[in-house]
């Protein structure tokens, strides 16, 4: 329930691809809809063809921050791009860091509202995508200067390849968001092996694989924040969503334990668990559907995307420094 972000999924059809998640947003034993409903089909990615190379789109001249000097174009698979160089300090003070976001499952939902978020406070963002080039083309077009890369998460040389882009394009990586994922509704008894083991590497195993890259650079530098984006159903479980709440769980668990190993060296890892997110992949769900769920949830309304996009925010900057191994419910209550 995440592509990207988190979803609240009621599908009992065939597994779905969604990169950021949302449903993940695509988000227990908490009240649920009395009949589940159908979503929207997502890409499948066991469906498609393995994709192994980054591929860019063109991408804009970078918009430099105030103060900032352009700096000569770079060149990535034959993209170019110009980045600015980080602003000089001020005399008498220094000047706050340029930093480089790379958000997976960034196109929409959470994803593209985080892109959007570390966008205006001016980072340097590059955004992982897997099928949706359209919706990638469209946040490029809205974002100047914004790095969108073709990705399949779960495989480890299509990660590898763009992260070596999309560390050439920022400069360097300094806050990685793990926010792809995929999401099915489906009796225990009723996945399949590859099903379940489909969910895992998506949801679970994409996250290690970026994490094992980003880490070296972070070490480095000594500077770091990783940030992964689970589910309430990975803090509570969800019926029909075995291996969906197991692999959210499992985030949960990487998370905690990656945050003790990095903090001696200046990295703070930290976990978001979005509730019901009202994004598009929630667009099967009727008016009224929509209205039991806010009227089950304490603060009586669905949560948005850029609710959890600033909660992602908070936690990659400098004040929240001396916050790491933590899981952040955005769900309104409706997990306490």
């Amino acid at each position: 329930m995440h592509e990207e972000d988190f979803e609240l999924t009621f599908d009992l059809g065939p597994l779905e691809q969604a990169e950021q998640p949302q449903p993940a947003a695509q988000a227990a034993p908490v009240p649920r809809p009395a009949a589940p409903k159908p979503r929207p089909q997502a890409e499948d990615r066991a469906s498609e063809p393995a994709k192994t190379a980054a591929q860019p789109h063109p991408v804009p001249p970078a918009r430099p921050a105030a103060g900032e000097a352009a700096r000569p174009a770079v060149s990535v698979r034959g993209t170019e791009t110009s980045r600015p160089a980080p602003a000089a300090k001020p005399a008498g003070g220094q000047h706050p860091p340029v930093r480089g976001v790379l958000i997976s499952g960034g196109d929409r939902g959470i994803g593209a509202a985080a892109a959007r978020a570390f966008y205006e406070a001016g980072y340097r963002v590059a955004v992982l995508y897997h099928t949706n080039a359209e919706a990638a083309a469209a946040l490029e077009a809205s974002l100047p200067g914004i790095i969108a890369l073709q990705c399949d998460v779960a495989s480890r040389a299509a990660c590898e390849s763009a992260f070596t882009a999309a560390e050439i394009m920022l400069g360097h990586v300094d806050v990685l968001v793990c926010n792809a994922g995929i999401a099915q509704q489906k009796l225990f008894t009723d996945i399949t092996p590859a099903e379940w083991q489909h969910m895992l590497d998506v949801n679970l195993t994409g996250a290690f694989h970026l994490c094992q890259l980003a880490l070296p650079g972070m070490i480095r530098r000594k500077w770091g924040r990783i940030l992964t984006v689970s589910s309430m159903w990975g803090q509570t479980g969800g019926s029909c969503e075995v291996h969906y709440s197991a692999a959210k769980a499992g985030l949960i668990g990487l998370t905690k334990a990656l945050a003790r190993e990095e903090g001696p060296s200046g990295i703070t890892v930290n976990c978001v668990a979005p509730g019901v997110i009202d994004t598009d992949m929630m667009a099967a769900f009727t008016p009224g559907d929509k209205a039991a769920l806010a009227e089950e949830t304490p603060v009586g309304r669905l949560g948005n995307a850029q609710e959890v996009a600033r909660a992602l925010l908070f936690l990659a900057g400098e004040e929240a420094g001396y916050i790491t191994g933590q899981v952040f419910g955005v769900n309104g209550g409706l997990v306490i």
